[in-house]
């Protein structure tokens, strides 16, 4: 190879040097940006001629020449935020976002998200968040993507359609011959306590409870309501609304559980209301083992657990994001309902991905089609809600990798200036 040529591979190590040191450069620049992923410029040789053709041997290289950058998709680290729309992924995927104008579909591992005034999620720049609706009241998921959204989202009254007592009962009680009487229950029950339900409209009524040892292993149940919460009712006066009757086996399972009668009529709201009374899992009526639930022991009467399904009307007025991406909305009256769920894609090769500028990626030839699911499925990481994905670049590798091109950067110059010296000496040989 000439001189000449000996120039212009030196001029190739300059550029090399030059474009590695514009990669480590912007690693650098971004080593606070969240979600960022550090890049990794890889090179090859050129070869100017083969001296010998196909016999191999004497070939002489040409410099160097940049042949890709490769994004490194290493998981970075995850630090706690505090910030409820803050999110970070661990393990491998990213957030579906789209245009709002042009509907281009993006990529991102950047969790910083937040609402816009329609409480839609978003970007910072207002790319929409993509995910699955999920009906708050009946829990049905979309099959398809849709904008995640919150401002919208609110759950009508529902009446109490089943109450369930975890209890025992003293099985020491004697046999109580008693007739029950609505305004006389405290002086006669064996045991007596109090529930809250909700009628059809979502208001809140109280529910008196009494219990009865009429038999062996036999308790008959009554429950009652003031008068001023019933159709036709007399304010201040009780009013009996369901009974039943509770058998037991001889060592305290519960067998049996009936509900002779109910004529449930709250005022103001839809007339014969259906409650069911759950006691337990019966073994006669329910096919169940008599335990979970309420039980007949020879120790004191007392109520553990007291569970009912009805609530008033609620707005939602804060959420939380659990790993598997499932948005579930904190409603006013108490109640807690899954309202979304956050979409992940994964792809069959990252570094196949095609960056667009903004933390973003697009799908692209080499990357493979995006495989779109719930978080913590077909190898997709889960969602850490309250967090976010800080850059992976390695400060310290990025300043080696950086001293390294500089000392590459001056041996090439150095070649250069070998080679103007030979030529200058060349040059003199005419004088």
């Amino acid at each position: 190879m000439s001189i000449l040529g000996s120039m212009y591979t030196g001029v190739s190590g300059l550029s090399a040097s030059g474009q590695s040191m514009g990669i480590i450069g912007d690693n650098i620049a971004n080593s606070g940006t969240t979600g960022f992923k550090a890049s990794r410029g890889e090179f090859q040789d050129v070869v100017a001629s083969n001296l010998k053709g196909i016999l191999g041997g004497n070939q002489i290289g040409r410099g160097v020449q940049l042949s890709a950058v490769t994004p490194l998709f290493t998981q970075g680290v995850v630090t706690p935020t505090g910030r409820s729309s803050d999110m970070a992924i661990s393990g491998d995927g990213f957030f579906i976002l789209k245009n709002p104008l042009s509907n281009e579909i993006n990529y991102t591992r950047d969790g910083s998200l937040r609402f816009d005034e329609k409480g839609r999620f978003t970007s910072s720049d207002g790319a929409l968040v993509q995910g699955y609706k999920v009906d708050p009241v009946t829990g049905e998921k979309s099959a398809d993507l849709q904008d995640v959204v919150f401002s919208s989202n609110s759950i009508p009254a529902e009446g109490t359609k089943k109450l369930e007592m975890v209890a025992n009962l003293d099985s020491r009680k004697p046999i109580n011959t008693a007739q029950f009487d609505p305004n006389a229950q405290d002086k006669q029950a064996d045991h007596s306590t109090s529930v809250k339900v909700y009628d059809t409209t979502g208001t809140a009524r109280s529910v008196n409870m009494y219990f009865y040892k009429t038999a062996e292993n036999q308790w008959n149940w009554h429950a009652t309501a003031d008068g001023a919460d019933l159709q036709g009712g007399v304010d201040g006066t009780d009013q009996a609304i369901a009974s039943g009757v509770l058998k037991y086996t001889s060592d305290g399972k519960l067998d049996t559980d009936t509900i002779n009668n109910s004529n449930i009529n709250f005022r103001g709201a839809q007339p014969n209301q259906a409650i069911d009374f759950y006691f337990g899992d019966s073994i006669t009526s329910r096919q169940g083992t008599g335990l979970a639930g309420s039980t007949q022991y020879g120790s004191d009467s007392q109520v553990f657990r007291q569970v009912q399904d009805g609530f008033a009307a609620g707005t939602l007025t804060n959420f939380s994001i659990d790993e598997k991406g499932q948005v579930s909305g904190s409603y006013s009256n108490g109640v807690t309902r899954p309202i979304a769920e956050l979409a992940l894609a994964r792809f069959e090769n990252n570094e196949g991905l095609y960056k667009t500028g903004g933390n973003r990626f697009k799908e692209a030839v080499n990357s493979g089609q995006p495989l779109v699911g719930s978080a913590g499925t077909a190898g997709r990481g889960r969602v850490m809600s309250k967090s976010l994905e800080n850059s992976n670049v390695d400060l310290a590798a990025e300043f080696v990798k950086m001293i390294q091109t500089q000392r590459n950067f001056q041996a090439n110059a150095k070649t250069i200036t070998a080679s103007d010296e030979l030529l200058q000496d060349i040059i003199n040989l005419k004088r």
